[in-house]
């Protein structure tokens, strides 16, 4: 198990990815720098250049609208080959060519400063039109793809309902074979695939687009490794008119049904946490901002898959779906996560809880919660659908949990490398692992969107954890008693059957009107 080949549908997934694949950028070490602890050959492909230089690009397919590239060209200088001025162009055709261009869009100045050698400016949200104007990778040219049928911020043609997102993978599919033109190349690259991810929207059409994919890669790879993270308001954005906020939660509630029954873990992660403490200061009209929140918490979850196997760290996706994952049908995972300056948490004293202005408590620095779970800030897993008042909340049952820690979170425990317990001997199953890289602040994130320390932090430490317990059914539960009202009639019985069958996998061998209800 090695490679990991990432698919990016959307805008703010793109967006995102434009973080995430930055952020791997960094991580690089050139001689006689120590090797960077992180396995390169992972999420990146070696390749050759026309000149024949050696080339290094990201696994990744990056699928968008027209016009929502801005100013990145599919072949870039890395491809580029240089013209033949010796073609005479009329022995090719020999009448005089009538050329129309449309204007280009011009390059950021952060874009302008990269390709002169030098150090980029700060940025801005005014600076950042497209995701492509903070980019600091390479991409390979086959990674690339523009959906042409339709345009980005179209007002006549919108790609907002799922229905229309299917459809159109399904046209594309009866002309051409998606998987083998387009991620063939690259999974047959691999030596050994570890798994796919997908980064997706989920309350627009991208959803509709995502699931048509899903069900094609099901049929292709069987029982590989199929991650997906679901990107969206999902109704919670207020600032929006109430039409489309019902239509958000249509679309993410087929997304929910359909991304949890065909990958292996699936991840909903609110473009707006529906949990936030006050150091977060996150502009929920900037995409930039959020891309880089759900980056951080995404990135961090997943880097035990990219570490080196000798480190003795390193956790596969495998791994993490078996922790959370014991029946094999509990897919719908809970995303949550802490920051803090980790200078702050240094100079905290062994055996006592983190408290700082960033830091959650841990709830594990005594003999006595020794064996509860932790606390998180921020909680991007999905928006609060309430329950009726006739079915009251009950306790949360956790099932399994894997947590990630960057910096000097949990010294006090002896967490170095890789833990894995049962408490009490029936569950919870909790996995943890701590990565020797603390999340990097690079100058194509958002100054300060965290207000931690003085300001002047370079790296943050990150606390993720990724959850099953009992409260997704209740959200699941939630979205199921909404959309009943609100599809049509022939797709009601086949949605609303499908997301109770899902609520019921977090029920089933577990009674939550037992004893432990009532201690508090």
């Amino acid at each position: 198990m090695h490679e990991i080949v990432t698919l990016q549908f959307g805008q703010q997934s793109n967006y995102l990815g434009t973080h995430f694949w930055n952020t791997q950028e960094s991580y690089f070490t050139y001689s006689p720098e120590p090797e960077s602890p992180i396995n390169h050959d992972i999420l990146f492909r070696p390749g050759l250049a026309p000149d024949g230089s050696e080339t290094f690009t990201p696994r990744t397919l990056i699928y968008d609208l027209k016009g929502a590239l801005g100013s990145m060209r599919k072949v870039n200088a890395l491809y580029e080959a240089k013209a033949d001025t010796n073609v005479d162009l009329s022995t090719v055709w020999p009448s005089k060519p009538i050329i129309q261009r449309s204007q280009p869009i011009p390059q950021s100045d952060y874009q302008v400063h990269l390709d002169a050698g030098l150090e980029p400016p700060a940025l801005s949200n005014l600076a950042v039109r497209y995701w492509s104007d903070y980019s600091r990778v390479f991409y390979h040219p086959k990674s690339l793809i523009q959906l042409s049928e339709f345009e980005v911020n179209d007002n006549l043609m919108p790609f907002e309902k799922w229905e229309v997102g299917i459809e159109l993978f399904e046209k594309l599919e009866r002309e051409i074979d998606l998987v083998d033109r387009d991620l063939r190349p690259f999974v047959e690259e691999c030596d050994g695939l570890q798994g796919l991810q997908i980064i997706t929207g989920v309350d627009d059409a991208w959803g509709g687009w995502a699931s048509g994919w899903l069900e094609r890669l099901r049929d292709e790879f069987g029982k590989a490794s199929i991650w997906s993270w679901g990107l969206g308001d999902q109704g919670a954005n207020m600032g929006v008119p109430r039409e489309k906020q019902l239509q958000q939660i249509a679309n993410s509630s087929r997304s929910l049904y359909a991304l949890a029954e065909q990958s292996s873990v699936y991840a909903p992660v609110l473009n707006q946490p529906f949990k936030s403490p006050s150091y977060l200061m996150l502009d929920p009209t900037s995409s930039w901002h959020i891309g880089a929140m759900q980056t951080v918490a995404l990135e961090s979850m997943t880097i035990s898959s990219r570490l080196r196997a000798s480190d003795g760290r390193r956790g596969a996706l495998q791994d993490i779906e078996e922790t959370i994952n014991s029946t094999g049908k509990r897919r719908i995972a809970k995303l949550e996560l802490s920051i803090a300056d980790p200078d702050i948490l240094l100079e905290k004293p062994l055996g006592r809880v983190v408290q700082a202005r960033s830091a959650a408590p841990l709830r594990r620095g005594s003999e006595e919660h020794k064996d509860q779970l932790a606390d998180f800030d921020i909680d991007v897993f999905t928006k609060d659908y309430k329950i009726s008042a006739a079915q009251p909340r009950k306790k949360e049952h956790v099932f399994g949990r894997v947590e990630v820690s960057r910096g000097e979170w949990m010294r006090d425990a002896g967490d170095l490398g890789r833990e894995s317990h049962d408490r009490f001997g029936e569950g919870p199953t909790v996995q943890r692992y701590s990565a020797p890289l603390l999340f990097p602040l690079l100058n194509s994130f958002p100054k300060r969107l965290f207000a931690i320390g003085s300001g002047q932090a370079t790296n943050i430490a990150v606390h993720a954890g990724l959850t099953t317990s009992t409260g997704v059914a209740e959200q699941v539960r939630g979205v199921e008693a909404i959309v009943r009202r609100m599809v049509s009639l022939d797709e009601r019985e086949q949605l609303c059957n499908g997301l109770h069958e899902v609520a019921e996998e977090y029920d089933e061998g577990w009674e939550s009107g037992g004893e432990d209800d009532d201690d508090d």
